[in-house]
C-alpha cells in the first residue's frame, strides 16, 4: 500500500507514524484508518522496525473522525458501512486492535488536540508523551456517542475508573498535566522538546534490548492486565524463559553485561519466539 494520509519513515530502527491531514487537524477519514491498520500490520513483520513513534503533523494530533459528511458521519448505513448492526465493526475498534496485536514498542508523541477518535488511539499505546500545549478528549457524550475503540476496556486500565468516568461523562478536553497526573501520559514536555525525547526513549529501547524478549512483554502486559489471577502469568512466563534461557539473544545480553558493552541481539520475534508463544491461542486460554 502507497500511504498518502500517513507518513512512514524507518531510520535505524525507528518507525515513525505521522498522522498526515495536517490542514483538517489529522481528523480520521475511512482511508486513513485503512493506512493505519496496515501501517501497523506491515510494522509488526518488519525485522528492521524495534520501535513504534506516532504523532501528527501540524499543530494537531488528531481531532477525531472526520465530520465533513454532517449529521452522517456516525451513521453505517447512510455511509454504506452495514445495512445491519451483525455486520458493522466500528473502524476505530479496528485501528485500536490492531496497535493491541503490535509486537513492537509504541510511542505516542502528542503534539497537541487529540480528541474523539484522536484521544481513543493513543489508549493501546504502550509509553505517551505530551507538549505542554496537548490537550485530549474523551468527547463522545457531547456528540450523543458512548466511545468507540474499545475505549471503556483501555482507559480505566490506564487511569481508574473515576477518573475515566469524569472524563467521559463530562466529554471536556483534559490538559496535559492534568493528563500526567492521571498517568496517562508519562511526561510532559515543551512542544519543541517532544518529539526529541520520544526518540530518545525510543532509542533507549532499540539499542538495548532484544525484540524478542520485548515483543512478548509487550503481550504479556497487555493480555495479563485483564487476567483473573496470577498464575496465568506464572504459568507462561516459565514456559517463555525456559526457552529463551537457552537462547543466543540470552548468550549476547550475558555477554554485553559481562564485557561492559552495549548487546548485539541476533534474535527477531517472527522466526526465533519460544513454541508458548503466543500462548493465547492454547486451549486453556481460549474463552
Amino acid at each position: 500500500m502507497t500511504f498518502e494520509t500517513i507518513d512512514y519513515t524507518v531510520d535505524d530502527k525507528i518507525l515513525t507514524l505521522t498522522l498526515n491531514r495536517p490542514d483538517k487537524m489529522n481528523a480520521v477519514t475511512q482511508q486513513m484508518r485503512e493506512e493505519l491498520i496496515e501501517a501497523f500490520a506491515k510494522a509488526n513483520e518488519d525485522p528492521d522496525v524495534a520501535v513504534i513513534v506516532v504523532t501528527g503533523s501540524g499543530k494537531a494530533y488528531c481531532a477525531g473522525a472526520d465530520v465533513s459528511g454532517g449529521s452522517k458521519t456516525f451513521d453505517p448505513k447512510a455511509r454504506g458501512w452495514a445495512d445491519n448492526v451483525e455486520d458493522y465493526r466500528d473502524g476505530g475498534g479496528q485501528i485500536t486492535l490492531q496497535i493491541f496485536e503490535s509486537t513492537k514498542p509504541v510511542i505516542g508523541a502528542i503534539n497537541g488536540v487529540a480528541a474523539g477518535l484522536g484521544a481513543t488511539m493513543l489508549l493501546p499505546m504502550d509509553i505517551l508523551m505530551a507538549a505542554d500545549t496537548a490537550r485530549i478528549g474523551f468527547v463522545f457524550a457531547r456528540r450523543g456517542l458512548v466511545p468507540e475503540a474499545c475505549a471503556t476496556w483501555f482507559l480505566p486500565k490506564k487511569v481508574g475508573i473515576s477518573t475515566a468516568a469524569d472524563w467521559c461523562f463530562t466529554g471536556r478536553l483534559v490538559p496535559a498535566q492534568e493528563a500526567l497526573e492521571a498517568g496517562l501520559v508519562s511526561s510532559v514536555h515543551a512542544a519543541d522538546d517532544l518529539l526529541p525525547a520520544a526518540y530518545a526513549k525510543a532509542r533507549e529501547i532499540a539499542d538495548n534490548t532484544a525484540p524478542v524478549a520485548v515483543g512478548m512483554i509487550r503481550q504479556m502486559l497487555w493480555r495479563f492486565a485483564g487476567s483473573d489471577h496470577p498464575m496465568d502469568a506464572h504459568r507462561v512466563d516459565s514456559k517463555l524463559n525456559y526457552t529463551l534461557g537457552q537462547s543466543p539473544d540470552v548468550a549476547e545480553g550475558i555477554a554485553a553485561f559481562l564485557e561492559k558493552r552495549s548487546p548485539d541481539f541476533p534474535g527477531q520475534l517472527l522466526q526465533d519466539a519460544p513454541a508458548a508463544f503466543p500462548w493465547w491461542d492454547e486451549p486453556e486460554f481460549k474463552q
